[in-house]
Parts: structure tokens; C-alpha cells; sequence
């Protein structure tokens, strides 16, 4: 039985509420509510949803981002990190100013699949820089709502909304 992220995270969320009444809230079961915490079952999608618009934690959406796709940042958790929004938004403002350095200093007018070994290594500079300024946005913002008490959810409702009326996405959720 191997323990997930998205387990140790639900069990931390419930806090004192039992799996059963955890069950009878989200219409599971008390038992699948504990094989998705001790990892015996995967959280499927729409299971996920409903328990990110519960608890509205942006730690938890981020993981389960993380641990079902492999892709977008890791919930900072080391013996280094400090997650002070104060100390959030200086390394934000320090990865946004190194990203946007590294973007404007390459130019993408060449087709990528022309790149010389050294032109394509700048790239992939580039991209850890934006990935790097990707992971200190997403804190930052995760953090401001949960000290501010602002929703996390509520907050990319109103981007969604915001992409849909300029015709950047469908209307679909």
C-alpha cells in the first residue's frame, strides 16, 4: 500500500471529520474514502473537483494537478522553503525578473525546428526560468488566499470567465 500526496492531503483536510461523514457529504462510502487516503484507489477526476470546491485548498489543488498529470508545480514542502508571503513575493518578483530577462533576450523568430544545439539549450533555459516563475506565481497565489481568506477557486472562476469572454477559451469548465 503506498501512500499518495493527494491521501496524506485529504486526511489532513478532513481533520476531525470522520471518513463517514466525509463520505456522506461527498456521497461515498466511509471504505473509499479510506483507500483514496491510505492510496488503495486513485481519487478519479470528478471526485477531485467536488473535493477542491469543498475545502477550497489551493495546497490540494496543486497536488492533485501535480500527482495526476506529473506536470506543474510541487506544494513546497522542504526544509528550505519559507512560504511568509512576504518571503513569497520576494522570490516571486525574483523569478518573474529572471524569466522575463531570459525570454527577451531569445528570440523566437527562427523556427525551433532550426535551432542550433546552443540556440536550443538557451531555449530550454528559457523554459526552466518560466517554469521556475510558474511554480513562485502559483505559491503566491496560494498563499494570499488562504491568509486573505480569498478564494482560491473563486479566483480562477473569475479568470475562466474572464478567457471565455475574450474568446480565448469555450465556455465549458
Amino acid at each position: 500500500m503506498t501512500r499518495t500526496k493527494v491521501g496524506e492531503m485529504l486526511k489532513e483536510m478532513r481533520g476531525e471529520q470522520t471518513q463517514l461523514s466525509l463520505g456522506l457529504d461527498i456521497n461515498l462510502t466511509r471504505e473509499t474514502v479510506s483507500k483514496y487516503e491510505n492510496g488503495r484507489s486513485k481519487v478519479p477526476s470528478d471526485i477531485s473537483r467536488t473535493l477542491v470546491n469543498k475545502y477550497d485548498n489551493p495546497k490540494f489543488a496543486m497536488t492533485i494537478r501535480n500527482e495526476y498529470t506529473g506536470t506543474g508545480p510541487k506544494w513546497l514542502d522542504g526544509p528550505n522553503v519559507d512560504l511568509h508571503r512576504s518571503s513569497v513575493k520576494e522570490k516571486t518578483l525574483e523569478e518573474l525578473r529572471e524569466a522575463l530577462e531570459t525570454l527577451e533576450s531569445f528570440s523566437l523568430a527562427k523556427p525551433l525546428k532550426k535551432l542550433q544545439l546552443f540556440e536550443r539549450q538557451l531555449l530550454e533555459r528559457v523554459l526552466d526560468e518560466l517554469v521556475e516563475a510558474q511554480t513562485a506565481i502559483d505559491h503566491m497565489v496560494a498563499v494570499v488566499c488562504k491568509e486573505a481568506d480569498i478564494s482560491y477557486t473563486g479566483v480562477w472562476d473569475k479568470h475562466y470567465r474572464s478567457l471565455a469572454s475574450a474568446g480565448y477559451i469555450g465556455g465549458a469548465k
